[in-house]
């Protein structure tokens, strides 16, 4: 079984920045694509950024497009930890995000995703 636990949500001014880490337990982390999820309130979850295999057997950062350029994902694999920078955040990117590891590497919808944390509060004041 895999255990997820985000950290670093907070409350933020427009313009700020905040790192969230997703610490993994329990699995072979290095194999897992691992995927950054957000929902706020009323709305569906969405899709951030994932951090999955590809068909050559190498890491490759995948985003939304309403945070490329502004959200990076990266992961340690030697701490079990991926993490989600944010820089330039909006006011919209407010919510509750999560992180999801998909153990057989390919990181496609959120249904590939088999854990899931238990998320964390990003609110980015205007």
């Amino acid at each position: 079984q895999v255990q997820l636990v985000e950290s670093g949500g907070g409350l933020v001014q427009a313009g700020g920045s905040l790192r969230l880490s997703c610490a993994a337990s329990g699995g072979t982390f290095r194999s897992y694509a691992m995927g950054w999820f957000r929902q706020a309130p009323g709305k569906e979850r969405e899709f951030v950024a994932a951090h999955r295999w590809t068909g050559g057997n190498t890491y490759y950062a995948d985003y939304a497009d309403s945070v490329k350029g502004r959200l990076i994902i990266s992961r340690d694999n030697a701490k079990n930890t991926v993490y989600l920078q944010m820089n330039s955040l909006k006011p919209e990117d407010t919510a509750v995000y999560y992180c999801a590891a998909d153990r057989h590497g390919f990181g496609g919808p959120p249904s590939s995703y088999e854990y899931w944390g238990q998320g964390t509060q990003v609110t980015v004041s205007s």
